[in-house]
């Protein structure tokens, strides 16, 4: 018996990168998946994953949506209960970055950050909470990250937007943990995919790597199999939690 045989799982931003290996890791495992992307350049990509994902013999869809838009996350989970019937599993993962210190930083740049990583986890949360509630059970999984935790110069925006659904997860715990609804975090630290090509490239990247204990980059496969433990019954006995993937750098 697979781990989340039977279960429905929505994952933002999984076009690529930790979104795409968790939707992946969560197929593995027995789940449908209904998965976000927001770019026509990443439908290809999208169309790639949700055959691959088929393969698994599972049942996938990608949905053009930006998670950041209140009336969009709406609609999206309304079609994912019209086509999928139920919601188990919401994984918010949808983010981006804008890095500047903050005396160059624009007022667009703080509030799309704030829009993307933050306020959609708001708007996806508060969609898929009624689903669960009629069904006394399910499970919300938001990623964080070690920034959020830590700090950075020149990531302020993102920073405070990683720190914010940090508070939003517990008192997302606090406020439903009667009806059996589950809802964690995860910090991941400096994991290899597209966007951080960078952690690689000379005197930054040995920096990098010089603070972290286990003396190497996370994969994107082990944010998703930390998100399996939060996603399954394995985690049942645990809410309110922040669980930082970071290969030791926040200790």
């Amino acid at each position: 018996m697979k781990l989340l045989q039977g279960k429905v799982a929505i994952v933002t931003g999984a076009a690529r990168g930790i979104g795409a290996a968790i939707a992946l890791k969560l197929a593995e495992q027995g789940a449908d998946i209904a998965f976000t992307y927001v770019s026509e350049g990443s439908a290809e990509k999208a169309a790639a994953l949700e055959t691959e994902i088929k393969k698994l013999g599972v049942n996938a869809k990608g949905y053009k949506t930006n998670a950041a838009d209140f009336a969009a996350c709406e609609a999206f989970v309304s079609n994912v209960l019209t086509d999928f019937s139920t919601i188990d599993i919401c994984v918010n993962n949808a983010g981006i970055s804008k890095d500047n210190l903050l005396l160059r930083m624009t007022a667009e740049q703080w509030d799309e950050v704030m829009d993307t990583n933050l306020k959609s986890v708001f708007n996806m949360t508060k969609q898929v909470i009624r689903p669960m509630m009629k069904a006394k059970s399910g499970s919300i999984i938001n990623m964080s990250s070690i920034i959020g935790i830590r700090g950075n110069a020149g990531q302020s925006s993102y920073a405070a937007s990683k720190a914010g659904i940090i508070g939003f997860t517990k008192s997302i715990a606090l406020e439903l943990g009667s009806r059996n609804i589950r809802c964690n975090a995860i910090a991941p630290g400096f994991i290899e995919t597209d966007m951080t090509h960078y952690l690689n490239e000379g005197e930054a990247g040995k920096a990098f790597l010089e603070k972290i204990p286990l003396g190497r980059f996370g994969k994107a496969e082990e944010i998703a199999n930390t998100t399996l433990f939060l996603a399954s019954e394995l985690s049942s006995y645990v809410t309110g939690q922040v669980i930082s993937a970071c290969g030791g750098l926040n200790i």
